[in-house]
């Protein structure tokens, strides 16, 4: 190992597996992968039936953990260097904080369970360096992004390279295994179980970005990397490609295969030859709903995309570009709700001026930033539902939204300054401010303060206000803006709403 390198390991806690990546992270931000192993575990044929990780599954995850910790120190990789993740089977287990303290308390492993929406994250940054800037029609054309587990499925749409949507479904091959079972009454009606699912998948999407005119299909996940070596061509070092027959054909071939048939003839492990048809199934179902010509195949997992985000200081082309997807993505929920999309759009743009002129005084970063803009984009989104009151109707909507890239607890955060861009300050009679983290509740006040001051700022919704710039005087900060317009509103909505944000900066706003 270099001088100017550490050694880290990611291990990811899945459904049907348990499976480690070790790395090494140079300086300059570069990562070599140095070496890989996995072992399956049967944690999801636990919780998708029972609900609950059994004692059994629990003694099999510990073992292989230790094992992967001898592994690991023979790396002389420290615990603080080791990033341990889980995915759906444990998002869903009634008994998954009991698990993840049992995993700290005897390997020292912090466990983080990842959301569905943080899954759609990491892969989109996984499979966006895979392609590089080597398939041009990604950014040109509509694209499909889709990953099949154990169990869910996590999807992205864009448009013309923008985030559409982002979602994670029930839809793994272990939970379909199960689900058929339950209400078909057997395995033999797996394919009716699915078509009848896909299709009604396909049609909420298609409310989102129409599949017909999807012309870039990407997918990600172990099986369908199988299937792209044994009938796939080389496209990237990264990345496979396989004509849209080639799949369908082998996804025919491989349908009714047993779990041997599959080991023997298509050199499928064990451990992952019993999902894999459904997999494929899946894969194939949404393709023909598609008008994508071939299937994309990246060699890379969600484990890479945390790599990727645990070097995000070199990556910071990559990154801006994954934040202008998480503003795509809220651009299309507020136009779900059909808002005001210039108002808001224009609101955001001065929130931003603002922001970028106090960095000093609220000492927020670029993730920060980010999030304000989001809020700045829906704060108006609660007028579909009403008018009055639309401060509390947008954090409803927000709080009980998908949004590309954000965390649970960030949405939360955002939608709490929705709900305090007008109206009084946060009171501690609110359940849902006070049951922020004191640091959130002050990143609430900061952002809500700065949402306040932008929203008075074009009262009338007609972006009168086109610039400004933000000059600070002793206890007041000057908002100069260009022209020679009548600015009343727009003073009267300063009156109204720049007391938090004297109270939260110390600053009285002055428009001039």
């Amino acid at each position: 190992m270099k001088s100017d390198s550490r050694l880290i390991a990611i291990l990811e806690i899945g459904s049907t597996g348990i499976r480690l990546l070790v790395a090494e992270i140079f300086e300059a931000g570069e990562w070599l992968v140095l070496d890989r192993a996995d072992k399956s575990v049967a944690l999801g044929r636990d919780v998708f039936i029972s609900g609950r990780i059994s004692r059994e599954s629990f003694l099999e995850c510990l073992a292989v953990l230790k094992n992967f910790q001898e592994l690991l120190r023979g790396w002389e990789i420290a615990p603080r260097d080791v990033h341990v993740i889980a995915t759906s089977a444990l998002r869903i287990a009634r008994n998954r904080d009991v698990f993840v303290d049992r995993v700290l308390r005897e390997t020292g492993y912090l466990l983080n369970v990842v959301e569905g929406i943080e899954e759609n994250r990491l892969m989109y940054l996984a499979v966006r360096y895979a392609l590089k800037n080597d398939l041009p029609q990604f950014w040109r054309a509509n694209s499909m992004i889709v990953e099949v587990g154990g169990g869910s499925t996590e999807i992205m749409l864009l448009r013309r390279g923008k985030m559409v949507a982002a979602h994670s479904l029930n839809l793994g091959t272990i939970f379909i295994d199960q689900q058929s079972r339950v209400v078909m009454g057997s395995t033999r009606f797996q394919e009716r179980f699915l078509n009848e699912n896909v299709r009604n998948t396909s049609e909420f999407l298609s409310s989102e970005m129409d599949l017909a005119h999807v012309r870039t299909f990407v997918v990600a996940g172990s099986d369908v990397r199988f299937a792209a070596e044994e009938t796939g061509a080389v496209f990237n070092p990264n990345c496979r490609i396989i004509s849209r027959d080639a799949f369908i054909s082998f996804a025919e071939r491989v349908k009714n295969c047993s779990a041997d048939e599959l080991v023997r003839n298509h050199r499928i492990p064990f451990a992952d030859a019993e999902g894999f048809s459904l997999g494929i199934m899946v894969y194939r179902l949404f393709l023909e709903r598609t008008a994508a010509a071939q299937v994309i195949v990246p060699s890379i997992s969600i484990r890479e995309g945390l790599l990727i985000d645990l070097t995000r200081g070199v990556e910071a082309a990559l990154q801006e570009e994954f934040f202008s997807q998480v503003i795509a993505s809220a651009v299309n929920l507020g136009r779900k709700f059909h808002y005001d999309e210039t108002h808001n759009r224009h609101v955001a743009d001065l929130c931003m001026a603002i922001f970028d002129a106090l960095v000093y005084e609220h000492g927020l970063l670029r993730r920060e930033r980010m999030m304000l803009e989001v809020a700045a984009i829906l704060h108006d989104v609660g007028m579909f539902i009403q008018s009055s009151d639309h401060h509390k109707h947008g954090r409803y909507i927000v709080a009980n939204s998908e949004i590309f890239g954000l965390h649970r607890d960030e949405l939360n955060i955002i939608a709490n300054v929705i709900s305090y861009h007008r109206g009084p300050p946060p009171d501690p009679s609110d359940i849902d401010y006070i049951a922020l983290q004191r640091e959130e509740r002050i990143l609430v006040l900061k952002m809500a303060s700065i949402l306040r001051v932008a929203d008075a700022l074009d009262r009338g919704h007609s972006q009168h206000i086109k610039n400004i710039t933000v000059e600070k005087k002793g206890e007041i900060l000057v908002l100069h803006s260009p022209g020679n317009y009548d600015f009343s509103l727009e003073h009267r909505g300063l009156e109204e709403k720049a007391d938090m944000f004297q109270d939260v900066f110390g600053y009285k706003v002055v428009l001039t």
